[in-house]
């Protein structure tokens, strides 16, 4: 598992009923923060997506509506080969069908890159600015995504393109070597960033990554990933497909991040 993490940027766990406790306990918290006035802005693509940044009231340890600390197989291996860090209160990312539509704000060329390439995106490499140029702004260690509710496998999942980590790692590393580590946060790397997508695009296989409640996937933190269009054939309860994410940020910054191990 280690090694095909490694290869590949991505592991996935069968059913833990462990954490099948968990998200028992999460989903109706997930739920309320659909209705929460103070998240409401989280609602975009013309009510097709919860972007829902920080809208799970878990604690440190994923506690959340009396569970116990998140725990369970996908855990285990984080804190065996990744290392454990205290957990934020997870993002609600919730899709329904007709997604996408365009996000507030958002071009038309952007739009057309959410249609046809997923949207596909490094997270903590935030476009800024109207040139819309990316520094790495925010250091995580790994993502967890954990599904609460039951989705069919094409209605919006999790894509990664395999094997894309070790291609971004290579050309941030490069693109960051000629300044000095106290400064890294403040480099542009938007040139390499982008030459580093085309070519994980054309020589990397795109992996849609379905899962139920009480499974995980781990995803390497310089993967590129996305979310797939949700198909007119998919099926979802009125929930729909709702992920629990959780992105833990390094303390050592960008040196610690761009570290390959």
């Amino acid at each position: 598992m280690v090694e095909g993490f490694e290869t590949r940027g991505w592991v996935r766990f069968p059913f833990d009923p462990v954490l099948a406790d968990w998200v028992a306990h999460a989903r109706p918290r997930a739920r309320a923060a659909l209705d929460d006035p103070a998240l409401a802005h989280w609602h975009d693509c013309d009510g097709t997506w919860f972007v829902g940044v920080d809208a799970l009231d878990n604690d440190a340890q994923g506690r959340v509506g009396g569970s116990d600390p998140l725990s369970g197989q996908a855990m285990r291996f984080i804190a065996d080969h990744l290392g454990m860090l205290p957990l934020h209160r997870a993002q609600v990312s919730v899709l329904w069908p007709g997604y996408p539509r365009p996000r507030r704000g958002e071009g038309a060329a952007a739009f057309r890159y959410r249609q046809t390439r997923d949207a596909a995106h490094v997270d903590g490499l935030k476009p800024t600015g109207p040139d819309r140029r990316r520094k790495v702004q925010e250091c995580h260690a790994w993502i967890l995504g954990l599904p609460l509710t039951e989705a069919g496998p094409d209605a919006a999942p999790l894509v990664v393109w395999e094997g894309s980590h070790r291609i971004i790692r290579a050309a941030l590393a490069a693109a960051l070597a000629d300044h000095p580590r106290a400064g890294w946060a403040d480099v542009d790397v938007t040139d390499a960033y982008q030459a580093a997508r085309r070519e994980v695009f054309d020589t990397c296989r795109r992996v849609p990554l379905p899962a139920r409640p009480g499974e995980a996937y781990v995803i390497h933190r310089h993967a590129l990933h996305g979310v797939a269009p949700w198909a007119a054939s998919a099926d979802a309860g009125p929930d729909g497909r709702m992920i629990a994410y959780f992105r833990p940020e390094l303390p050592g910054g960008v040196v610690q991040w761009i570290d390959p191990s």
